[in-house]
């Protein structure tokens, strides 16, 4: 069984350039069997899911329990079943990372399975039927796996919850939180209990209401008896565990206390002003909240391909410059950057945009949106601008309005400074909207922008910056709005998920907007029916009883 042919239903075989770099870039010689390889909590976590049935981790970002699981997983599915061999699930948020833990799979296979003398088949993609509670065939979805000659295999799913229905065997649900739908893919996975199936919940939290942080308080509070346990890891807790010392012993490079020092201060200051972010994300203390509005499988797909962002920060001094100094420079910007873009906007559609404003703390965004035929939405281009003086704001703003094909409207954030630039603004389009961003505003339409998103009826350009700035999008006693900010600290370029605001201000303006027509007069003369009509070189239009459009 060394040389295991492909199944009949296998799509192709993943090459190894299309696994992601965090896959590949583990050393050749790496061996997870060498003592001190793993980091003490993912040993720990290991020894964990051996003892119970149901096992959840709160985690940190970026702790290695997925990589510690995914070895596990490799050396139980090379076993025999006399050995404890089983077939593995793994269901994450995004297709992406169910492709990177399988390609940790494969990796760990080469190592763990070749020295057993064994083989196994490269990484499969494959197709799954999904099915309904009947156990009827609803859908086919694309998969992935690396089948063993011990028979089992390990096999990534995405996060529908129907798709848990049926399997038999160890299932690991990662980045549970933020699953589109968390409480069904975990009510959905409890039931392999039954049959005696394993169970490994893992994520970061994504709110206090989230169903990930309930069913955290569930096992803790003994609901699920003996057979639940809760493994929780901190930032600080792998920094202490040698967290620093892998990273660059991965980069090939020779660590310090200097270097470990400014690495561990870069990465807290990272979060800017979003304290509660941060001590959710690294400190694993999740904020109030029931988590993001929007799933971030929902957001990685509407970002479907590489577009520009401008982005324009400026120091303290620059407001200090004389006014035709600092116009002049906007004006250089406008022809370079923007121009271009303007440019090649389709003529034949609906343009729109919204507009987040901040002075210094945080960025002002600018959003301008296609509306497409079949009412989508499409960012063609994003502009973002940090420290920049309001009568700057405005020249970017106003030579961008009348340059957006079929212009239909658009709105802007008039709480608090942004008052004044929006009311002038408005005095001269008066299809733009002044919003006021309060709590009745954002009850009454974030939901349609959630909603967007859900119907993939967005489409944006591909930035790590905006897809943070929409996560940061949390469900507030049933409200999706912003955390609220509650940090001082105004160094340096920080983000409080104003693009997300931009583009919902956007898509505001789609929906609210009425465009203004031209208003059309003829100056033609009107003859009665009975008579010929006659025609006039006096311009399109001006004609009396008829039509005649020879070179126009």
């Amino acid at each position: 069984m060394a040389n295991l042919a492909p199944l009949a239903d296998t799509q192709r075989i993943i090459e190894w350039d299309e696994l992601p770099e965090s896959v590949r870039e583990i050393p050749d010689g790496f061996n997870p069997g060498e003592a001190g390889v793993l980091m003490k909590h993912q040993v720990e976590w290991l020894q964990l899911i051996h003892s119970v049935d149901l096992a959840a981790c709160e985690k940190c970002r970026r702790s290695g329990i997925t990589l510690a699981t995914a070895y596990d997983d490799t050396i139980t599915a090379a076993s025999r079943k006399s050995a404890g061999g089983s077939n593995i699930f793994y269901i994450g948020d995004t297709r992406e990372k169910g492709l990177e833990y399988i390609g940790y799979v494969a990796k760990f296979s080469k190592v763990i399975v070749s020295a057993q003398g064994s083989g196994i088949s490269s990484i499969e993609q494959f197709i799954y039927e999904d099915q309904d509670k009947r156990g009827e065939s609803t859908q086919q979805i694309t998969a992935f796996r690396v089948r063993f000659a011990s028979g089992f295999r390990v096999v990534a799913l995405s996060s529908r919850p129907e798709n848990i229905h049926g399997l038999q065997g160890r299932v690991t649900i990662d980045e549970a939180a933020l699953h589109k739908d968390v409480r069904k893919v975990i009510e959905s996975a409890t039931a392999l209990l039954i049959w005696g199936g394993q169970l490994r919940i893992i994520s970061t939290h994504r709110g206090l209401k989230n169903a990930f942080a309930e069913l955290i308080a569930d096992i803790r509070n003994g609901l699920y008896g003996k057979g639940g346990a809760v493994f929780k890891i901190t930032f600080d807790e792998c920094v202490a565990n040698g967290l620093y010392e892998r990273v660059c012993w991965m980069q090939g490079i020779q660590p310090t206390e200097e270097s470990k020092k400014e690495w561990y201060l870069r990465i807290r200051k990272a979060y800017g002003p979003r304290k509660a972010a941060m001590r959710e994300e690294l400190d694993v203390v999740p904020r109030d909240g029931e988590g993001s509005a929007i799933p971030g499988v929902w957001i990685l797909r509407a970002m479907r391909e590489e577009r520009p962002v401008l982005r324009l920060a400026f120091d303290d001094n620059f407001k200090n410059l004389p006014m035709d100094i600092r116009r002049a420079e906007i004006a250089a910007f406008i022809q370079r950057e923007l121009d271009p873009l303007l440019a090649r906007l389709p003529k034949d559609l609906r343009h729109f945009f919204g507009m987040d404003f901040a002075r210094k703390r945080h960025l002002s965004v600018i959003v301008p949106i296609i509306k497409q035929l079949n009412l989508s939405r499409k960012v063609p281009f994003a502009i973002e601008l940090h420290n920049c003086p309001i009568d700057q704001q405005k020249q970017i703003l106003w030579h961008l309005i009348p340059k957006l094909p079929r212009f239909g409207g658009g709105a802007m954030d008039a709480t608090g400074p942004g008052q004044t630039l929006a009311e002038e603004t408005w005095e001269k389009w008066k299809s733009v909207e002044q919003v006021n961003l309060s709590q009745m505003w954002y009850r009454d339409n974030m939901t349609a922008f959630v909603q967007m998103f859900e119907d993939d009826m967005m489409d944006i350009p591909k930035d790590a910056e905006h897809e943070s700035d929409l996560r940061d999008l949390e469900r507030i006693d049933g409200i999706v709005k912003l955390p609220k900010d509650d940090s001082t600290d105004d160094d340096g370029v920080t983000r409080h998920g104003d693009y997300a605001i931009g583009l919902a201000l956007g898509d505001f303006a789609c929906r609210v907007c009425k465009p203004v027509d031209i208003e059309f007069e003829s100056v033609g003369q009107r003859v009665s029916a009975d008579k010929q009509p006659t025609y006039t070189d006096r311009g399109f239009g001006a004609v009396a009883g008829g039509n005649d459009f020879s070179g126009y």
